[in-house]
């Protein structure tokens, strides 16, 4: 028998693999499906490439890889006898449970045991080979069958055998010196000191400085000010800001010229008001003891845990397991296959997907998508419970009727693959994964299909300089809505004065706090706060060549066919601890937002002149203004002594108050705050010669378009991957020089490499004032035209909307707590809690964080 088993294999062993050092072996779940080994069918592991199917599947990848031999992996799962000891050994076949699979969290391993069988088949033929077989099997095979049942899962991080070298700690933690300066750093408005970069921003540990970093091929752009005040201090450690976490944060030093370690973090960050160790995150989806007492009774109301709901079944009522923090990732998938465009782009179009996925499904985007979708709407993976145990459940006591849900870990692992947050297990924003979730979809719909579409809209900015009067127009895309939640709207506003003051009186008395109120602020409150007008930080006037005061509002240019809007509820503390506003706002059924429509430049409005502000100013012209001056400007006097009297400098009053364009002590003031940190804050008061728009300013360079051109060691990285330099030069244009965004433009605006090869390079250095010109003709149509082939394709329409689904959390902030949703469906409300699909008794519309609406059909 030896020999007819090693002769049988003789023909295959070339086809056989013993996994190595780095190979997945996917023996939990099937790359097409979540068929596992406990599925009926069991699952086929193949000998070569180590990719799992199911029954429904593996004749697929013999097909289109001609590999035949594959492990066939089945757990039986069987309840105990009556009468078995609570703690008894499973019974085993072949003497153990072999396989390294983690057990169903529906299973009690003390009700349950479990027998494990492999063998392997060999196709076409199906001709099955029990394993263990050492005797009989060829020593490579039995090799590598035992590589495959002892591997373990692919999910698991392999921190050891990472190729990466081990960070060091640096030898300046222990001993770093941190000056008493008073610095504190906000927690978001971060700009470097020496520049105007707001991205790639490091915090120095001794002395609190934020400066840039230097230019990286990933887009990290910077001008080197961190290493340029390194060394001018010898200050050598300093901290990336935005990489902070609970968990640590990326730490480099100066002197050492490499990344280190900081067991010390913590402290040298609080002593600049960075409170890391309050960024308290949860484990396995719950809520902490940190979690405040307002949000409590969230979790009841949210959750309807005091109903008796009733579990759905069926075609689109199938729940997601939560892997642990990951219900965020969960409720959004729940909610974009409810919509029709996704479930046509993906579970439509399945088979083609499948049929047409790479030798690696496991690894492509759009494979995964539709499996994920299959999942959740096939109804494969929810199905009622039989009869028979229905009634030993009732007998028993213990009638709950759950389903099992399927298990995101494939789909999980490939969407945060590179991610620094989403690749973690911990608590995250659905906000953030629903535009992440978008953005991967964009890119991956190239030449197809694009679902992400339904929620794509064109906003016009409206930027207006207080000292002229003078406007620009611009428009961008985004994909939802965010309101504000202006709490000093609260109608309920007295029962919250009197309960801050029982608060503050039970605090200084060491009494328990009193009974919590939550603000009830109204919608349309949060809609008014939307349309207000607001500051913009560091405007640069073209009109005044310099900075000043500037106000934007913004309007829709078009309206998408689904509008996501996210109410505003989270905010971060002055110790950047994140901060979760209590409040319930009475969401509407149905909104209508055609009153919000851009209107575009108004007769009688005068334009900014189409200028970029210089890059570098130059010390000596800063202040030879001063000469220039003929002229005393008009100065409101009584503003300017207010903020005086305040403690600023005089000069600096007096150019808060100009460049506010004499609007008031409270407009100058937000001034003020904004420039404070500049060096020239308290330098006199220099009026540029914008009187005449002929002439340039004295004090600044002429600027032309070629100033407008993209860095040309960007444009050669990007052609040198083979995209054409016009291409190249929009994109950069886009995305103000950024490199990893202008790398994800050219992948989104496939439609602009047809434009003309023989663009010269000064015509593309041109501005381009009609990017969205006819944007605003707008008609009931599906599909606005494409006005440019430059500008993003819309489906424009009225804007009129139906609310059918909205999520919710519970919790005291993003990084902890809970999500849920709700979604309309047939004419009745379900919540999607993890696993568990039941109808909805009081879907709470109030305490929603993230709503999506369906524009309503043209009567």
């Amino acid at each position: 028998m030896a020999t007819d088993l090693g002769e049988l294999l003789v023909p295959y062993m070339p086809t056989i693999r013993v996994p190595r050092t780095g190979d997945r072996v996917f023996k939990s779940e099937c790359a097409f499906s979540y068929d596992s080994p406990e599925s009926e069918g069991g699952l086929y592991v193949c000998m070569n490439t180590f990719l799992g199917f199911g029954r429904e599947h593996v004749e697929r990848h013999y097909h289109k890889t001609g590999q035949s031999v594959y492990m066939h992996l089945k757990r039986h799962v069987k309840e105990k006898a009556t009468g078995a000891a609570g703690g008894a050994i499973s019974r085993r076949r072949n003497g153990k449970v072999f396989l390294d699979l983690e057990l169903n969290r529906d299973f009690n391993g003390v009700d349950y045991e479990y027998e494990d069988e492999a063998k392997l088949v060999i196709f076409p033929d199906h001709f099955e080979i029990p394993l263990p077989n050492i005797e009989e099997l060829p020593a490579l095979v039995t090799i590598a069958c035992d590589a495959v049942l002892n591997a373990s899962s692919p999910y698991k991080k392999q921190e050891a055998d990472s190729w990466e070298e081990e960070i060091q700690v640096s030898k300046h933690a222990r001993s770093l010196r941190q000056q008493e300066n008073g610095v504190r750093i906000p927690p978001s408005g971060w700009k470097c000191a020496k520049c105007e970069m707001r991205e790639n921003l490091w915090l120095n540990l001794t002395d609190g400085s934020v400066l840039c970093g230097k230019w990286f091929f990933d887009g990290s752009g910077g001008n080197g000010h961190a290493l340029e005040h390194y060394k001018e201090t010898n200050f050598p450690l300093a901290v990336k800001l935005d990489t902070i976490t609970p968990d640590g944060a990326d730490i480099y030093s100066f002197d050492e010229e490499e990344a280190v370690l900081d067991p010390h973090i913590s402290e040298h960050l609080l002593h600049f008001g960075i409170d890391m160790l309050q960024m308290q995150r949860t484990e396995n989806g719950h809520h902490t003891d940190n979690d405040v007492q307002p949000c409590v009774s969230d979790w009841e109301v949210i959750q309807e845990s005091s109903l008796k709901l009733k579990p759905v079944y069926g075609s689109g009522y199938t729940g997601i397991k939560n892997l642990g923090n990951s219900c965020y990732l969960s409720t959004t998938m729940q909610v974009l296959f409810s919509i029709p465009e996704f479930q046509r782009a993906y579970v439509g179009n399945l088979q083609r997907i499948f049929d047409y996925s790479p030798l690696d499904p496991t690894q492509d985007f759009s494979t995964q998508m539709a499996k994920l979708g299959h999942g959740l709407l096939s109804g494969q993976y929810s199905k009622p419970p039989m009869k028979s145990e229905l009634i030993e459940q009732v007998m028993k006591e213990e009638y709950k009727q759950q389903q099992r849900g399927i298990s995101p870990k494939m789909f999980k692992a490939l969407v945060s693959k590179g991610h620094p947050e989403f690749s973690s297990d911990r608590q995250q924003d659905a906000h953030e994964f629903f535009l992440h979730l978008i953005n991967l979809v964009e890119r991956n719909s190239s030449g197809s299909e694009n679902p992400g579409d339904v929620f794509r809209f064109l906003v016009e900015e409206r930027v207006q300089c207080c000292q002229t009067q003078k406007v620009r127009y611009t428009q961008r895309v985004d994909y939802l809505m965010q309101l504000p939640v202006p709490l000093e709207a609260a109608s309920n506003r007295e029962e919250l004065i009197a309960y801050e003051s029982k608060r503050k009186e039970a605090e200084e008395n060491m009494r328990p706090p009193p009974e919590p109120v939550r603000a009830r602020i109204p919608f349309t409150a949060c809609l008014q706060a939307f349309t207000e007008p607001e500051n913009v930080p560091d405007f640069w006037s073209s009109a005044l060549q310099a900075k000043s005061a500037g106000v934007k509002t913004s309007r829709f240019a078009s309206f998408p066919e689904y509008m996501v809007m996210q109410i505003k509820k989270f905010t971060f503390g002055v110790d950047w601890v994140p901060k979760k506003l209590d409040v319930s706002v009475d969401v509407p059924d149905f909104l209508d937002l055609n009153r919000l429509r851009a209107t575009g430049l108004q007769t009688g409005e005068a334009e900014l002149p189409d200028l970029t502000p210089p890059i570098v100013i130059p010390e000596d012209t800063r202040g030879s203004t001063t000469n220039n001056s003929l002229e005393s400007p008009e100065i409101d006097e009584s503003s300017v002594m207010q903020l005086a009297e305040m403690g600023f400098p005089l000069e600096a009053c007096r150019k808060a108050v100009y460049y506010t364009g004499n609007m008031g002590a409270e407009m100058a003031f937000n001034w003020i705050i904004a420039h404070m940190e500049e060096p020239d804050f308290a330098e006199p008061l220099a009026i540029p010669s914008y009187m005449e728009p002929d002439l340039p300013s004295p004090s600044f360079p002429t600027i032309s378009a070629l100033d407008n051109q993209p860095p040309e060691e960007s444009i050669s990285i990007l052609t040198s991957m083979g995209f054409p330099r016009h291409h190249t030069i929009q994109a950069l244009k886009a995305t103000n020089n950024n490199l990893e965004r202008a790398l994800d433009w050219i992948f989104t605006h496939p439609d602009c490499e047809d434009e003309s090869e023989a663009m010269s390079d000064t015509a593309d250095t041109e501005p381009n004032n009609n990017s969205f010109s006819n944007a605003n003709a707008h008609s009931d149509s599906s599909l606005s035209p494409d006005q440019d082939l430059s500008s993003p394709r819309v489906r424009d329409g009225p804007g009129r909307y139906e609310l059918f689904a909205f999520i919710s959390h519970m919790g005291s902030s993003t990084m902890s707590g809970h999500y849920v949703c709700h979604i309309k469906k047939e004419g009745r409300w379900l919540i999607y809690n993890d696993h568990k699909v039941c109808l909805s008794e009081r879907p709470p519309k109030d305490l929603g964080y993230m709503y999506f609406y369906r524009r309503l059909s043209s009567c």
